[in-house]
């Protein structure tokens, strides 16, 4: 009995350290699919540069009680310039451009280019860290390409997407300065904590926004409201600081190519999201756009690559 039991005690175990990582990782598209929401939501009422540098200044807020911790963080001079181009990346160009996007496009729209990101980070992975690439991740890549310009295309002009096809553009441009983000963490994640990295790109975002509170353009109010601030707290505590602690916890626990995959359920949270909160709906031909998106996105999944990665 007592080996029966300990048998039984393990399986449980292996069973719970699989379900965990994919338990965080799908918390953490949940809140990513959210962002759009709430950020959009956010722009009726503050600037969008001013919602931003809030939830920056919050989720570095987050991180002061680690302080002694990562003063002990291994850096070096090889170091330093990675993390500014990190930093430079994503929060600042990466904010820049989507601040800008959801001006103009609809939160379920800009969502949708997001499935991007993976396909980009196969690219650039590819050209720069020399990571092969196979002919079906290059056809679904065309593919998912053809249907987010298809989706740009079919979108129309409302009241929630004034010029969508300069939102989806920025959007998209959003997702390049992401794929930069992504290979210089990818670098430095060998030597330094994810978790640190973290706190290192909100510092470096927030410093960045921190002068646009003497721009004339921004108008920075004398009061906010109450779902101002909880949205900007939402901001800064649970996406930039829960949903990447949840995504890199995930991404420690299982591949990477395997973790990327994931990425492709924040736009069926944000649509739903975008649906309930926003009153935003697709048309007939941003379905069946979505639908190549996806199915380019699928077929991009090499599974022997996969495999030899893993």
């Amino acid at each position: 009995m007592d080996v029966e039991h300990k048998g039984h005690i393990n399986q449980v175990v292996s069973y719970q350290g699989s379900l965990l990582p994919t338990l965080a990782m799908l918390v953490a598209m949940v809140l990513w699919g959210s962002s759009f929401v709430a950020m959009k939501y956010a722009f009726f009422e503050l600037d969008p540069l001013l919602v931003v540098l809030g939830r920056l200044m919050v989720a570095s807020l987050c991180f002061l009680p680690f302080i002694r911790h990562f003063v002990k963080a291994p850096i070096r001079k090889k170091h330093l310039l990675p993390m500014l181009g990190m930093g430079l990346c994503e929060p600042c160009l990466y904010f820049l451009f989507e601040a800008a996007a959801l001006q103009q496009t609809s939160a379920s729209q800009a969502s949708m280019i997001t499935t991007m990101l993976p396909l980009l980070v196969a690219i650039a992975a590819g050209a720069i860290l020399g990571e092969h690439i196979s002919r079906k991740t290059v056809i679904g890549f065309i593919l998912a390409a053809a249907g987010a310009l298809w989706l740009t295309l079919a979108g129309e002009r409302t009241q929630q997407a004034p010029n969508p096809v300069l939102g989806n553009f920025l959007e998209f441009l959003a997702m390049v300065c992401a794929t930069g983000y992504i290979i210089q963490m990818k670098y430095l994640s060998r030597d330094l904590s994810p978790f640190f990295l973290t706190a290192v790109q909100c510092v470096l975002g927030a410093l960045f926004f921190l002068p646009v509170l003497l721009l004339p353009q921004v108008h920075v109010p004398q009061a906010i409201s109450l779902s101002g601030v909880s949205i900007i707290l939402y901001l800064g505590v649970f996406v930039s600081v829960g949903a990447y602690g949840l995504y890199n916890f995930g991404i420690s626990r299982i591949p990477a190519n395997q973790a990327s995959v994931f990425i492709n359920l924040i736009p069926v949270f944000t649509v739903i999201l975008g649906f309930v909160v926003l009153g935003e709906h697709f048309t007939f031909w941003q379905f069946w756009a979505c639908v190549l998106v996806f199915c380019g996105v699928i077929l991009s999944q090499d599974r022997k690559n996969q495999e030899e990665v893993a």
